[in-house]
């Protein structure tokens, strides 16, 4: 399907016609002037307000993967330990990032459905001594909110780096960077800002920025060659000036909304999500229910069905959702509610489609 009827995929979401509308513009080129420069250093701004943070804000072209290379590529030497914390494809693939980068990666793999044993991350951090933490807060493909702000003390106390994705709760719950010492924090466009997949975001700390000169990468990817080019009308890339106009308008937007609002409707919509999947009689792939995250639900492909019979079945009603990746693969399937799909009305319609599929 080119377009979906009832679009409940976790990302990229259905992109709001006003949001479109900024790439109709025939902008100038964002190398020469000032007013995209202006654009860019306000978009930063209303970014640091939405991420609770002080820290730098870079905002490159390219999906989110864009800086979730970039981040470890900039700072993460042969040698390094990283302790990657995986409960699910994201945790893992962290850390084999790390690894092919040359670190020494050791992993805290979580059961399933859960988050890590927080004693075992304790006695890691002592014993292993790590220069990286790692870890995932919406883990997307095992629809799974991790408690970051609950182990946040021991990593910075640890006095290790912490590079955290957020790329599929920043906006849909709370994030709060330098509450939890956040060095490198990496954001998308294309899940909670509503947007096409073409930004990607990352916060970096005071520390990380030293990391990142320890490092010296100066790939397409490197973090160092954003670092005030903002200020200095001096990109290391010719940036997309549709694609943040179009960001101006989702932030704005998120902003009139009110972040208490925007939470309350994802956490609200996600409830009656779950409610009816309960009511059909089926399992979440979260153990606790206050793991579930606010934007994606997972759900266990129910007994009698394959995901491919499921993901035709729902096809030809108009309706998508996504399945899952690697151990899950096949077994789980997902329900994007983020951004412009946090939408009762939506998950009312891909709920009453799921329920007369599954009765047939």
């Amino acid at each position: 399907m080119k377009t979906y009827n009832i679009p409940l995929v976790p990302g990229p979401v259905s992109v709001p016609v006003k949001f479109r509308e900024a790439y109709l513009t025939d902008f100038g080129s964002s190398d020469l002037e000032k007013d995209f420069y202006d654009l860019l250093k306000e978009n930063q701004g209303l970014l640091k307000k939405i991420l609770n943070t002080e820290n730098s804000v870079t905002i490159q072209s390219g999906e989110a993967m864009l800086v979730l290379w970039g981040a470890l590529k900039s700072t993460v030497k042969p040698k390094d330990r990283v302790l990657a914390l995986s409960n699910g494809l994201f945790g893992h693939g962290l850390g084999e990032m790390a690894g092919s980068l040359g670190a020494e990666v050791r992993y805290i793999e979580a059961a399933d459905g859960s988050f890590i044993d927080e004693d075992i991350l304790e006695r890691e951090l002592i014993s292993f001594r790590p220069d990286f933490v790692t870890a995932v807060h919406c883990e997307t493909p095992s629809g799974l909110l991790n408690p970051i702000g609950e182990i946040a003390p021991m990593i910075k106390e640890s006095g290790a780096l912490f590079c955290v994705d957020f790329v599929a709760s920043a906006a849909g719950t709370d994030v709060r960077v330098d509450e939890w010492g956040i060095d490198l924090g990496l954001l998308g466009s294309q899940k909670c800002l509503s947007l096409l997949p073409d930004l990607s975001v990352l916060t970096m700390s005071e520390r990380a920025w030293r990391a990142a000169e320890r490092v010296n990468y100066f790939g397409y990817d490197a973090v160092l060659p954003w670092r005030n080019a903002e200020d200095k009308m001096e990109m290391p890339c010719t940036h997309n000036w549709h694609a943040n106009a179009a960001m101006n308008l989702s932030l704005r937007s998120l902003l009139e909304e009110g972040l208490e609002n925007s939470f309350r409707r994802h956490r609200e919509v996600a409830e009656y999500c779950r409610s009816r999947i309960s009511e059909m009689g089926l399992e979440l792939y979260a153990k606790e229910i206050k793991l579930a995250s606010p934007t994606v639900t997972a759900v266990k492909v129910p007994f009698g069905w394959t995901w491919t019979q499921l993901d035709r079945s729902l096809r030809e009603q108009g309706m998508a959702v996504g399945g899952s990746y690697g151990l899950l693969a096949g077994k789980v399937f997902r329900i994007g509610h983020m951004g412009s799909q946090a939408d009762k009305q939506l998950v009312e319609k891909g709920m009453d489609v799921l329920e007369k599929v599954l009765n047939k």
